[in-house]
């Protein structure tokens, strides 16, 4: 395996474990994507995951950052997992890169907005982007109607994360 193309990505506790991963073992990732998740260090309990998805990490998770690049999913009106929590994977992810930001609006063709902040580094590369969705809950973005947590109607979160992994060099 080509260890240049591994990556890990997932939804809610599958996101939290793709953060945790990417900041655990950045030597075996490209990037990481992370939809609905939480950010690393979170919680360290059920109790304290349960607070997390409402309200965001603890001051505890500052102490971890994510030096793998990173892309992010989460809707602006999830309300099982708090959309803060995609900021504060991004806070990890950003910590140490210095990059140029911009930002791009849009809508899907199923109709969700989204704003989309890419930060990318000196020759151009996005180090991170994050995907903000209007008005989406807790699905998978351009999932399938057939599928349960899929939001077929918003940007296809599947594509935009495998075109993010293939543009990373390392």
């Amino acid at each position: 395996i080509d260890p240049r193309r591994v990556y890990v990505a997932g939804l809610s506790a599958g996101g939290a474990a793709a953060a945790i991963l990417g900041v655990t073992y950045p030597d075996l990732y490209a990037a990481i994507g992370v939809h609905s998740g939480l950010a690393c260090g979170a919680a360290s309990d059920v109790a304290s995951a349960f607070a997390a998805m409402r309200q965001g990490r603890s001051a505890a998770a500052d102490r971890f950052s994510i030096f793998v690049p990173t892309i992010v999913f989460h809707g602006d009106g999830d309300t099982t997992v708090n959309p803060v929590n995609g900021d504060q994977v991004m806070a990890q992810a950003e910590a140490a890169a210095e990059s140029r930001t911009s930002v791009r609006r849009g809508t899907a063709p199923g109709g969700i907005g989204y704003t989309c902040t890419v930060r990318a580094d000196g020759c151009g590369c996005p180090m991170s982007e994050h995907w903000v969705l209007h008005g989406a809950g807790h699905a998978w973005s351009g999932g399938s109607p057939d599928g349960s947590y899929t939001e077929p109607r918003g940007p296809d979160a599947s594509s935009e994360m495998l075109r993010f992994f293939l543009q990373q060099h390392k």
